[in-house]
């Protein structure tokens, strides 16, 4: 697994226990949705700007956005499909690491 792919791997994993969608996300780091989209698909280079505003509203530190995932572990899952009431919004929080 290359670089990309384990960051990618890491953003959604992150995300989707955060509770956040790939559009909240973006907006909560001043991203395009798209982009993060490719980032997590691996086919994006990111600059260290971008890496530290995902960490930040993901709650962790840059470097656990590149720790290497387990030799056959399961693709983290997609949220949901559908959009979530504002009170059922989840408030971010970082995940147990």
């Amino acid at each position: 697994m290359n670089a990309r792919d384990i960051l990618g791997w890491n953003l959604r994993e992150l995300r989707v226990a955060c509770g956040l969608s790939q559009e909240r996300l973006a907006l909560a780091s001043g991203i395009d949705r798209a982009y993060v989209g490719r980032v997590e698909r691996g086919s994006e280079n990111v600059t260290l700007a971008t890496l530290e505003a995902f960490a930040k509203v993901l709650g962790v530190p840059v470097a656990r956005l590149f720790v290497e995932p387990e030799p056959n572990a399961p693709r983290p899952p997609a949220l949901p499909p559908g959009r979530k009431r504002k009170a059922d919004t989840p408030t971010v929080k970082p995940p147990a690491v």
